[in-house]
This record gives structure tokens, sequence and C-alpha cells, in this order.
């Protein structure tokens, strides 16, 4: 299935960072706001307790369950945000590792935040992300 999202890449700007530099919908797009993606099992418990990238996995499979439920793909998705609760870069880096691969050559915009706590007992990523498709 073809995506209605163009991604953007700058030559003007470093070729460092893993993603596009921006990305555009069509105007007649339909924009689909999900609500941060938790590592949640499907009983409510935290999955991969102390685990970043097993975590990062499980998000990225709640992100893909709810993209599915709107009529969307992660090649609809036009950013993502990914918060991640450490002070430690490499626990970023390793939550983003995750995240970059689930998305292969679909590099949206993303932003990476380390922040001191997230919503849910245990939780250490989660990832928030805006789709756009074209019905019809």
């Amino acid at each position: 299935m073809a995506t209605s999202v163009r991604l953007i890449r700058s030559s003007t700007l470093s070729d460092v960072a893993e993603y596009a530099y921006a990305a555009t919908a069509p105007s007649d797009a339909r924009l689909i706001f999900l609500a941060g993606a938790c590592p949640l099992n499907d009983d409510g418990s935290t999955a991969a307790v102390g685990d970043y990238a097993g975590q990062a996995a499980a998000c990225v499979e709640t992100m893909t369950r709810a993209l599915a439920e709107a009529g969307a793909t992660l090649q609809d998705v036009i950013s993502t945000r990914v918060l991640v609760a450490s002070a430690e870069q490499r626990d970023l880096v390793t939550a983003w590792e995750v995240v970059r691969d689930a998305f292969g050559d679909h590099d949206v915009p993303s932003t990476l935040f380390g922040v001191t706590v997230l919503g849910y007992e245990d939780q250490l990523v989660e990832i928030e992300a805006i789709a756009a498709v074209v019905d019809g």
C-alpha cells in the first residue's frame, strides 16, 4: 500500500541524523494522533521490565496495533517522539535503534527525549506518533 506521507531530506543540514528532517501530507489527508504507545501487555502489566530495547519493541507493537485500528500502518506515520526514562545517552540510543529499525526506509522526522519518569510502574519507553492517510 502506498503512503501519502512525503519525507523531506535536506542537503544543507547534517546527514548524521537517522531520520528525515521534515515530512508533509496532502491537504486531503486524514490525520491520526496516537496517544503515547506504552510497553503494556494485554493484561495491563508492564512488558520487558528493566529492558530498554524490549520496551521499545513492545511500544512499536502497541503503536502498530493502534494504527491498524485507525486504518493505518507504520508507513503512514508522519512524525514520532520517543521518550526514554533515563539520563544515560546509551539507554536513549538503545531504545532509538529499535524504533529506527522498525520504521526501516520510512525514516520519519523524530525527536528522542530523556525524561525522569513515565506513567506506568517500571515503564522506561513511550512513543508518540502522528500519521496521515488518504481514504478512498
